[in-house]
């Protein structure tokens, strides 16, 4: 995988600004969902569809498939937006986020959306799931060279199953799992530091004896090399923290653990516009960022 140019970071900025308002107007219109960490994970997102993974929107099924498993569900608004934008469906199918009847649910529900690899819900599950795979992958005699990411909330890591998983990773030394841990320092009610201390998340890692690189979150050519260091460690398993701004591209979201679990629009929070106002004032923020319009609409 070889460094990304100028122009490379360019485009993938672009996309993931697309990806950022798709986000905004798709929870604007559902009136409920997490607006945080998918606006903070959006470039991860926009490197692994666009950047990373081996995968083919027409045939969400492809038997070489790389694996994405999202184990912190409740961030699904980045995984469809980024999906929809890859060409998986339509964007217009956005705005059914959360309805009834919709594909696109609160959480993934992987019988519903092709494309998907699997449900989430109950948080710490995921590497679990990428645990199974991996494992699978190990038995089959004609298996394709394929990577099984799996996306993490930091606050999620509190849960006990994920550290028993930590165990198994490192027993069976599965190093075609590459955990992705979206290091963002909120949780739904505080910061991690102050809910329950992660630090030295690096340190506890490595204790592990896992291969750790910390990345920018934001920073395109240090998740595409990470991805690379992590394809060339063949004796271990791979764990990226990716250091992210929740809210990011939005002035008044980012760093703020109260736009955790709530959209634009919804109500008033401190130090953000009117919640009349939120939507539209988010939108101009990241139309600004592209130096594309001064005064977008939310339609």
């Amino acid at each position: 995988m070889h460094s990304l140019t100028d122009v490379e970071v360019q485009a993938l900025t672009l996309r993931a600004e697309d990806i950022r308002e798709s986000i905004i107007k798709m929870l604007l219109e559902a009136g409920s969902g997490h607006s945080a960490g998918p606006l903070g994970m959006t470039d991860v997102f926009t490197a692994l569809y666009f950047r990373i993974m081996k995968h083919n929107p027409r045939h969400p099924d492809w038997v070489e498939r790389d694996r994405l498993i999202l184990s912190n569900g409740h961030i699904a608004p980045v995984l469809y937006a980024t999906m929809a934008h890859a060409g998986y469906f339509s964007v217009t199918e956005l705005k059914t986020l959360r309805k009834f009847g919709s594909r696109l649910q609160g959480h993934p529900h992987r019988e519903a959306l092709p494309g998907l690899e699997t449900s989430s819900g109950p948080l710490g599950s995921g590497l679990s799931q990428a645990i199974g795979m991996a494992l699978m992958d190990r038995l089959e005699e004609h298996k394709p060279d394929r990577y099984f990411y799996c996306c993490m909330g930091d606050g999620e890591i509190n849960e006990g199953q994920v550290w028993e998983s930590f165990l198994l990773l490192n027993k069976f030394k599965l190093n075609k799992v590459i955990s992705i841990i979206d290091r963002n320092t909120i949780q739904i009610d505080g910061y991690t530091e102050d809910v329950l201390p992660l630090e030295s998340l690096k340190d506890k890692m490595e204790a592990f004896n896992f291969h750790v690189i910390e990345v920018d979150g934001h920073n395109f050519k240090d998740i595409v090399r990470a991805v690379g260091m992590a394809k060339s460690t063949l004796d271990k398993p791979t764990v990226i923290i990716a250091h992210t701004i929740p809210g990011k591209g939005v002035s008044f979201m980012e760093g703020n653990y109260r736009w955790h679990g709530i959209p634009v629009g919804l109500q008033d929070v401190p130090g953000a516009p009117p919640k009349e106002e939120q939507a539209k004032v988010a939108l101009r923020e990241l139309h600004t960022l592209r130096g594309k319009i001064k005064h977008p609409d939310i339609d």
